[in-house]
Formats: C-alpha cells, sequence, structure tokens
C-alpha cells in the first residue's frame, strides 16, 4: 500500500518526520539525493539521526555534482567544478518525498534533495536539473494561464547478471523455465505472467514510495517492458515520477537477480526503449485546452505542436544524450525519424491518442528511455510554449507510415545534436540563461572522451 506516512494538519518537517517514524520505526539508514544532469541519483547516505538536520540546515554536497557526465568526469562547464574549487551546497531535503526504500537489505528511507547557495541567500543551484524545470514551468503556468498536466511512459529491457564475453547484454532467463528469454512477444500476457515476480515487486515498490504507475505491458523484444505513469497536474512531479521509477526498476531487478537497463538500443537488431511524455493543458476553470468541446477549431492543441515541431531539432541533444540514443532513429521502427503529427499514428513524433473530450493530449514520442526526464520535460513545455505564444501552424497531420523515410534535416546524430544545440535560438529563449550552454559543454566532453579510445569494431576493420 502507498506509505501514509505524510502529515494532513502539520505540514512541518517535524510532523513529517515524526510520522514516518512512527510507521517506519525500523528506519536505520537514510538515502538522500538529486538527479543529475544524466538523471543519475546523486547523493550520500546518512544516518537516521541526521534526518532533522536534512530538513533544516541541510547537509553538506559540491554543487557541481549536477553537472557531471554519465561517467561522474567534470568539464568545469561555466566554471563550475575546477574553476570554482567546487563548492558545496546546501542539501535540504524536499518535503513529502521521504519514503521507504523496500529493495534495501537494511531498514532503510529516502529523500530527494534541493541544493541552495549559502552564499546567495540561500537560492537554488539554477543548473540542478530539476530547478531548470521548476524555472521553466513556472513561467509557462505564470505567462500562459495553462497548468501543464503530464505523465511519462517509460520501456526498459531485464537483462541477465552475466554479460557475455564483449560485455554486451544478454536476455533475462525466465523465472519459470531458466531459460533465456528469446521470444518477441509484445502485448504478450504470457510474458507479462513470466516475469511476474519481478514486475509485481516493482509495482509494490512503486506503491510504497506514491509513484503512481499503472499499467505495464510488454514490448516488442525480449525482456523489453513498459510502465506507464498517471497523469498529474504539475509536471515538475511528473519528471520525478519518472526519475523514481527508473530507480526503482533498476534497484527492484537487482535485488531479483537480474539487470534493468534504460539504455536506448542495448541490442542492434531489436526494437529500441523509449520516453513518451502524455501531455495536455488545463485552464483556470479546470477545463482541458485540448479537448475538442472545449475548442472545436484545436486552436491551442494546433499551436502547441507547431512549436514542438519547431524545436523538435534543437532539442534533439536533450531527448538522445548519447551515441547509442540515435541507434533507435531508424525508418519503420515506430520510431520519430520526422517533425510529423497525426491522429492515433505511431509512426509520428507527435501523436494525438485516439482518447476524447478531457483526456484529450499529445503524446511526445521522441526521447530514448535514458534521457533526463527533467530536461526531456522542460524542452517539450519550451516547445508548446513557443507555438502557443508565436501561433505556430504545424501543418496538416500526417497519414500512413510518417517513418518510411528520414527527414535528413533533422539532426538524427549526436555530433549533429549537439552542433544544433550549440546553435538553438528558440530553446535558449525559455530555458535559464547558461543551462544549455552548460549542458552542451558536458555532453560534448563527453562524447569526445567517447571518441578517444578505440571501439573493438575499428581492430576488427583497421587493424
Amino acid at each position: 500500500m502507498p506509505d501514509q506516512s505524510q502529515p494532513t494538519g502539520d505540514p512541518s518537517p517535524e510532523a513529517e518526520i515524526r510520522a514516518f517514524l512512527d510507521r517506519h520505526p525500523e528506519t536505520r539508514t537514510i538515502e538522500a539525493f538529486i538527479f543529475d544532469l544524466c538523471g543519475t541519483a546523486m547523493g550520500k547516505r546518512y544516518p537516521v539521526e541526521d534526518l532533522a538536520a536534512l530538513y533544516a540546515d541541510g547537509l553538506q554536497m559540491c554543487a557541481a555534482a549536477c553537472l557531471l557526465d554519465v561517467t561522474g568526469n567534470s568539464a568545469d562547464p561555466l566554471g563550475h567544478g575546477f574553476s570554482d574549487g567546487d563548492p558545496d551546497a546546501d542539501a535540504v531535503a524536499i518535503p513529502g518525498t521521504l519514503k521507504p526504500v523496500p529493495w534495501a537489505q537494511r531498514p532503510t528511507a529516502q529523500v530527494m534533495l534541493r541544493l541552495l547557495r549559502p552564499e546567495e541567500g540561500r537560492a537554488p543551484v539554477w543548473f540542478e536539473p530539476r530547478e531548470v524545470l521548476r524555472t521553466i514551468a513556472d513561467g509557462f503556468a505564470r505567462d500562459l494561464g495553462l497548468t501543464a498536466v503530464a505523465a511519462v511512459e517509460l520501456e526498459f529491457f531485464l537483462t541477465d547478471l552475466e554479460r557475455d564475453a564483449d560485455n554486451r547484454p544478454q536476455p533475462p532467463r525466465s523465472p519459470v523455465t531458466g531459460r533465456p528469454h528469446t521470444a518477441n512477444q509484445v502485448y504478450g500476457m504470457g510474458k507479462l505472467e513470466e516475469f511476474d515476480p519481478i514486475l509485481a515487486a516493482i509495482e509494490e515498490a512503486c506503491a510504497a514510495q506514491d509513484v503512481p504507475a499503472t499499467a505495464a505491458s510488454a514490448e516488442y523484444a525480449p525482456g523489453q517492458f513498459e510502465l506507464n505513469l498517471r497523469h498529474v497536474a504539475d509536471p515538475v512531479l511528473a519528471a520525478d515520477h519518472a526519475c523514481l521509477l527508473r530507480r526503482i526498476v533498476k534497484s527492484v531487478a537487482r535485488s531479483k537477480g537480474y539487470d534493468a537497463t534504460f539504455m536506448s538500443k542495448p541490442y542492434p537488431e531489436q526494437s529500441g526503449s523509449g520516453l513518451h511524455i502524455h501531455l495536455s493543458l488545463q485552464d483556470a476553470d479546470g477545463a482541458n485546452r485540448f479537448d475538442e468541446t472545449v475548442e472545436p477549431d484545436e486552436t491551442t492543441l494546433r499551436h502547441a505542436l507547431g512549436g514542438l515541431r519547431a524545436t523538435m531539432g534543437e532539442a534533439m541533444a536533450l531527448f538522445a544524450p548519447n551515441l547509442n540514443a540515435y541507434r533507435r532513429f531508424a525508418p519503420d521502427q515506430f520510431v520519430p525519424v520526422t517533425t510529423d503529427w497525426a491522429y492515433d499514428n505511431r509512426s509520428a513524433a507527435f501523436r494525438i491518442p485516439s482518447g476524447r473530450g478531457p483526456a484529450r493530449r499529445i503524446e511526445h514520442r521522441v526521447a530514448g528511455a535514458e534521457a533526463n526526464p527533467y530536461l526531456v520535460m522542460a524542452a517539450v513545455l519550451a516547445g508548446v510554449r513557443h507555438g502557443i505564444e508565436n501561433k505556430l501552424d504545424p501543418g496538416e497531420p500526417a497519414t500512413g507510415n510518417a517513418g518510411a523515410a528520414v527527414d535528413e534535416a533533422l539532426p538524427l546524430t549526436l555530433w549533429r545534436a549537439l552542433d544544433a544545440l550549440e546553435r538553438a535560438e528558440i530553446l535558449p529563449l525559455y530555458f535559464p540563461e547558461g543551462y544549455l550552454t552548460a549542458y552542451h559543454a558536458v555532453k560534448a566532453a563527453e562524447f569526445a572522451d567517447f571518441m578517444a579510445e578505440p571501439s573493438p569494431r575499428e581492430y576488427d576493420w583497421y587493424l
């Protein structure tokens, strides 16, 4: 059952802590973390006695931890890291995020952190990804008078704990037969039943941490699954849920003797994994502005789509943050290779699902599963706002197979995507000043480090 420890009357940190420990008196350890630029949980483990300090003054954590690459290296973006001496920020618990950790071997709780600058009057660290999204979401609501209602779908692979001789992942062994799972069974109920011990444990952990997971489905490839999250009228909370879900899936899988990966394309011959965002816009009266009965001419919907189309190329380095992520983009894979939009058509980048009335929404299908949910959501909101403010026309909806051929104008390689981000003219209008420059510096340095070492195929082909 969901944790019910959050106070309903007294909202103070003391009441929240007291209620949690009354419900979980066995707790001995607190895992406190942020999600960094790559979407990785970064933080520290504390004894439970330090919990009150985390809520009050906070404990220290280097601010530039938000700006590390996927290997933990610092590119010193905008002088944050080496140049400024890597100063600490106050890491303060975010109220409402104190939850049990069901997969831990000893009684453990977790809490999400917010980084504050003590030398700047405890102002938020502006380049923390969650704060980047908060800034954009607040401006969206304030300037448009609309609330973004969002939910995330995530695809992932369960894999065997053992890699092959070349360190490549292998399909998971069936909990029922013990044999490697090799069949492609999209929507197969047998696949769900076979892996129920792991999926059920993931669902139970989601319930314990108030992560609103709903439908689970088997995807195309062996060991591939999708989990859906319930929509919420807070895009930051929706991104929190996605980040926490990834942590749950990977941790629970390991506790059950499996690995899990959100890598976009772990198997070159199989389908890839995506991060899809479902988005609608609610006005001050609570009406969904995408609802065809509210706006029969679809004005707001069409302008939003126009903005998403206009910003897709600039945002590709956020949607697909590493070299592997671009292996997912290929014709006839139900993966966007154009900027098309369409009604109930999975070959388009921006799909209007079949739900009508209050359920009408845009499904943004571009991002890979390993992309940072905060930054993907931020780019989506920036695109939608740009389209609405500038009354952009998205053109006519696509019909048939919109993914039959690649749009050569789209930057569907990492190097072209980084170039497009560096030259971006629209996204910098909405992101905090300097953030996209910092992100580019981190990812360009990460790519350079990756390319510095010859791959096994180079030896096979060129030695």
